[in-house]
């Protein structure tokens, strides 16, 4: 898994030539033997893109099935179920496509091989950026929800969400393309990375300053109890877990990647650099479980989800069952925590048929 400069993943499985000198020239005896290479099965990533795919397709089906979760909020879920349904239809197709030319079966010109490169390199940039606005637009969401309670509705209205949908979308494209058009500039790397640091910490700061606020919400009532040390301990625990979930597997999974990135440009001829450099197919798996782990953080802890999720499930697979065999999903008023809505709204019952070019920036998977 060398680190490939300008030549194309997919055009170079095409061509089934070596891999050429790596624009950052790294020769293969630089980073030593003492690297520690990780080689991910192509079996796993496929696996694991597959995952992601179905996932965040029962996400969008299922938001887009129940009116009730019509709302911004799900809104911005869904389209972070979108994103990440991309980078992973994107990373699954680029894999398969060269597992095919190499192994012969698909045969093809060069410039079409080269274009088809280049649509999924502006995909999978894209995609990637378009999922870390929508992480960041979620935490804003849920930040104006706690700290605006009683005018929430008219600060964050349907219009608002989604004009601010169209222009993480549009940004998300622009930015992708210009991205693969100038691959091979330093200002490139330093803005992705910049705007993931930017992403980083503005989830960090919302987060944090939303666990500060429910744990002063839990002193207020635990000295109406007179109980306030049992009570403000528990919170803080509790609290502090979601947070450290939330953040540590974006840092976790996003990290390895912008790192990447990051020494591309500060050391890009450093043994121990290049050790990093040998470990990017690694790197993009993380991303893809991040696209597994985000419909359980952000979507499947909604109850009205699941139970959508569950008639969707039931309307592929369950045509069979008699009528009126469908209970009443139950709801009461929302309530907010750093997860989202806890309850949902009342609806009633119904049966369930009813209403990058990375290719730059990586080595080849092998």
């Amino acid at each position: 898994m060398s680190v490939q400069g300008p030549q194309r993943r997919l055009l170079g499985s095409l061509n089934s030539t070596s891999p050429a000198a790596p624009r950052l020239g790294l020769a293969a005896n630089q980073t030593g033997p003492w690297c520690l290479e990780v080689s991910v099965p192509d079996g796993l990533f496929l696996s694991l893109g597959l995952v992601s795919v179905v996932e965040n397709v029962l996400v969008v089906a299922a938001i887009a099935k129940n009116r009730n979760l019509h709302s911004p909020m799900y809104y911005f879920i869904c389209c972070l179920a979108v994103s990440d349904l991309l980078v992973s239809v994107s990373s699954v197709l680029e894999t398969a496509v060269m597992l095919l030319l190499e192994a012969g079966t698909l045969a093809g010109r060069a410039a079409v091989v080269q274009q088809l490169d280049d649509v999924i390199d502006v995909l999978v940039c894209g995609a990637m950026v378009s999922s870390l606005c929508f992480l960041g637009a979620i935490a804003v969401d849920r930040y104006i929800s706690i700290f605006y309670a009683l005018r929430y509705h008219s600060i964050v209205t349907l219009p608002r969400a989604w004009r601010a949908i169209s222009a993480i979308w549009v940004a998300s494209v622009l930015s992708s393309t210009l991205f693969i058009a100038y691959y091979d500039h330093t200002a490139v790397l330093l803005c992705l990375v910049s705007f993931f640091v930017a992403m980083l910490v503005l989830m960090a700061v919302l987060y944090v300053h939303m666990l500060a606020r429910a744990c002063q919400h839990a002193r207020g009532i635990a000295r109406l109890h007179k109980r306030q040390r049992p009570v403000h301990q528990g919170l803080g625990l509790k609290g502090a877990a979601t947070l450290t979930i939330l953040l540590g597997i974006f840092f976790l999974c996003w990290g390895p990647f912008f790192l990447h990135l990051s020494l591309m440009v500060l050391c890009p001829r450093h043994p121990i650099c290049g050790c990093v450099f040998k470990n990017f197919n690694l790197f993009l798996t993380l991303i893809i479980c991040n696209s597994i782990v985000d419909p359980l953080i952000y979507a499947f802890r909604s109850q009205e989800l699941r139970k959508t999720l569950q008639e969707v499930l039931l309307c592929s697979w369950g045509r069979h069952l008699p009528k009126g065999t469908d209970e009443p999903i139950s709801g009461g008023a929302e309530a907010w925590t750093l997860w989202g809505p806890r309850r949902e709204r009342a609806q009633t019952s119904r049966s369930c048929c009813g209403d990058w070019r990375l290719g730059r920036w990586r080595g080849r998977r092998r």
